[in-house]
């Protein structure tokens, strides 16, 4: 396993889970009160015993930065690590990642500098658990120059995906990045009967979907990236190249997968969590998500009623309060009969000082907290807002799509950016 080498795209800039990336990196956006999407792959490079991992970013990433640096230290003798590989210029390149493939190539010399036979590509948005060694086993049984993680979706959920078609071998044979005509998707459907010999449930879906998750001999890695004219992108521009010239295989997977690009994705992903059976377990036996070890009191919480709740270390949620299919991040503090339905309380950074308060409020500035009395519903509150009294963000007036000077709509979903006031009162 010490012979793949990771890379973890991180460096996108995130325009659909606007504004939880208008100051932070796709990455490093919070995910389940207590993680960060960068845990996913981290974690499940680790469990699958490779320990050796490249995170290149671009946009925003002093506190991925941070979470790394804090959080994945190993043990000198492993030969174990997680950096960081940011966007710079060089003698070779002056610009911004043009895409997946051309973030790739720019950072290509650790590639080249490294004793790896494998390179493993990952996303950075993405909630899943697969053990990356079955992976790899494929990949060298069927002596592939590239193997491609798929998934089986239904027809309706076709045109988002790259789609695959595979002969009996389960050789990729063609590709199409996010086919949109309805011929196009019939001439890519995979027959029911062949994804039931491989052990799966079809259950209507007949496409198989790229998650993603790539796997290279470094060879062909080098020589993909390297052909003229240069690709910029995998899906686009790489795969529809390679399968003509190297053998390209297919690793099917039918387990949790989600992609968290977009509000509603993200939205509807943790709250999911907070069900009577998640469809995701993070503290699994089978492969636990590590996340940055914080120092944290215990949640407190008086007299409160909670259904499909999770809640995090330190928090404190007042008397009278009412949660109902909520997340609930680190050191959150919530007044008394505070009313949540159906949102998702990133949390904050820091405790508030008594003597900042009074300084607040000297101010007219509402605490660190959800003030008393306030209602949310279907929303996302980032970290470190102030929610004043009676307040109510239930969007009223039924809108899908608007941005103000203290919110964002994006699919009927309400989000307080960062570090937002919202006076006592203010009805949403």
């Amino acid at each position: 396993m010490q012979k793949v080498l990771s890379l973890i795209l991180g460096g996108g800039r995130g325009t659909r889970l606007y504004p939880l990336t208008q100051l932070r990196s796709k990455p490093a956006v919070p995910v389940a009160g207590k993680y960060r999407l960068i845990d996913i792959p981290i974690s499940n490079c680790i469990n699958s015993g490779m320990q050796r991992i490249y995170v290149l970013t671009q946009f925003l990433s002093v506190s991925l930065h941070r979470h790394i640096g804090n959080t994945y230290k190993f043990d000198p003798f492993s030969k174990g690590f997680v950096e960081v590989l940011a966007a710079q210029q060089t003698n070779e390149a002056a610009d911004w990642y043009q895409g997946t493939a051309d973030a790739v190539r720019q950072q290509i010399r650790y590639v080249i500098e490294d004793p790896c036979s494998d390179v493993l590509i990952l996303s950075g948005d993405q909630l899943y658990r697969m053990d990356f060694q079955k992976l790899l086993q494929t990949h060298q049984q069927t002596q592939a120059d590239v193997t491609i993680a798929v998934l089986p979706v239904p027809r309706d959920q076709v045109p988002g995906f790259g789609i695959v078609q595979l002969d009996n071998t389960g050789r990729v044979i063609n590709f199409t990045e996010k086919p949109q005509t309805d011929d196009l998707i019939n001439a890519f459907r995979t027959p029911s009967e062949w994804i039931a010999s491989r052990g799966f449930v079809p259950n209507g879906r007949e496409h198989l979907a790229s998650m993603g998750i790539y796997l290279f001999t470094r060879k062909a890695l080098l020589e993909l990236l390297n052909s003229r004219p240069l690709a910029t992108d995998f899906g686009k521009e790489v795969f529809p190249r390679s399968i003509k010239s190297h053998r390209v295989q297919a690793f099917l997977f039918d387990g949790y997968w989600e992609d968290l690009g977009t509000i509603k994705a993200y939205h509807e992903a943790n709250l999911a969590l907070a069900s009577d059976n998640p469809p995701f377990d993070f503290h699994s036996p089978e492969g636990v998500i590590y996340t940055r070890m914080r120092f944290l009191p215990a949640a407190r919480i008086e007299s409160a009623r909670l259904k499909n709740a999770l809640i995090s270390d330190g928090c404190v949620i007042q008397k009278g309060a009412d949660l109902e299919r909520c997340v609930v991040g680190v050191r959150s503090r919530l007044g008394a009969n505070v009313t949540l339905r159906d949102t998702v309380v990133l949390g904050a950074d820091r405790f508030e000082t008594e003597a900042e308060r009074r300084a607040n409020r000297q101010m007219g500035r509402p605490d660190l907290l959800i003030g008393e009395g306030s209602v949310i519903e279907n929303a996302i509150l980032d970290k470190e807002v102030r929610i004043g009294r009676n307040v109510r963000i239930v969007n009223k007036r039924g809108i899908k799509d608007d941005e103000g000077e203290n919110y964002v709509i994006r699919d009927g979903i309400i989000t307080i950016p960062r570090g937002a006031i919202v006076p006592d009162g203010t009805e949403l």
